[in-house]
């Protein structure tokens, strides 16, 4: 058995990666993977938590979760795929010239 605290500890880790990718990198595509990995982090850590008490309602949240970062991703994608058509680029720098 591998204790919880080690589930949780690479749960923080990887929430952590992904928070500096998301803060530093000014690509987009680069952005939406840090905020996947910070979605799997979480989902990693209720998965360690249901594992311990013994109950599933850790394994629905993480099915909700992983719902709602498909459709995340499938709307992201289609963002990004637009804006770099029009302008050409994927940095987030150009999408703030989009506001009206």
């Amino acid at each position: 058995m591998i204790p919880t605290a080690y589930f949780v500890g690479l749960s923080a880790l990887l929430f952590s990666i992904g928070v500096l990718g998301v803060l530093v990198r000014r690509n987009a595509i680069i952005v939406f993977m840090s905020i996947e990995m910070m979605l799997n982090a979480a989902n990693l850590a209720f998965i360690a938590f249901a594992r311990a008490q013994g109950s599933l309602a850790g394994q629905v949240f993480v099915f909700f979760v992983m719902t709602v970062a498909a459709a995340e991703v499938a709307v992201g994608l289609a963002l990004i795929v637009t804006v770099f058509k029009s302008r050409h680029s994927s940095s987030i720098d150009s999408l703030n010239s989009l506001r009206g």
